[in-house]
């Protein structure tokens, strides 16, 4: 059987049509990590980030900027390397899914938020910019070897795991 749109219906076969949820970003934090731990037991991190449109106006000729910001979760072994090496002002590349998840607050109102999960993530590179606000920070007194370098700083994609189950996401 064909539809409007010519393409035959497969009924019951989802191999015919492929579905997509797939994000990558590249941005800074606008703050640093939120990090928690499940009632069973899951770490889990939430930061935000921002991201710049960029693109000069046909009409005008000015160059235009366009900010959007996003939420990120990160759960288990990314969450632990997101509270660990992100701060503010730093760049991230984020590789992950959208996810919209609901609930229900004590008045009986329904809220709605989507989220980025996050399956891979990359720190952006260490600029001479990072360094001056690395310096700015109140004095710390881990030694400067310390600190990892970018060789040491792991790249986690999360593999297929077990389904968080929406009740243990901490609101």
């Amino acid at each position: 059987m064909k539809n409007s749109s010519g393409l035959d219906k497969i009924h019951g076969n989802n191999t015919a049509f492929m579905n997509i949820n797939k994000v990558i970003l590249v941005g800074n934090l606008t703050s640093d990590p939120e990090s928690r731990t499940t009632p069973s037991g899951h770490a889990v991190c939430s930061f935000r980030m921002a991201t710049n449109r960029i693109w000069t106006d046909k009409g005008s000729g000015q160059r235009q900027v366009k900010t959007e910001y996003h939420t990120v979760v990160a759960w288990r072994k990314l969450a632990d390397l997101a509270s660990k090496y992100l701060t503010k002002g730093k760049m991230v590349f984020v590789e992950g899914r959208l996810e919209t998840r609901s609930w229900q607050d004590q008045s009986g109102a329904k809220h709605f938020r989507t989220e980025i999960v996050a399956e891979n993530m990359q720190l952006g590179p260490r600029t001479a910019a990072s360094g001056a606000e690395a310096q700015s920070r109140p004095f710390d007194p881990k030694p400067q070897s310390a600190q990892p370098t970018d060789e040491e700083i792991p790249v986690i994609e999360e593999g297929a795991e077990e389904e968080i189950d929406v009740r243990d996401i901490p609101l």
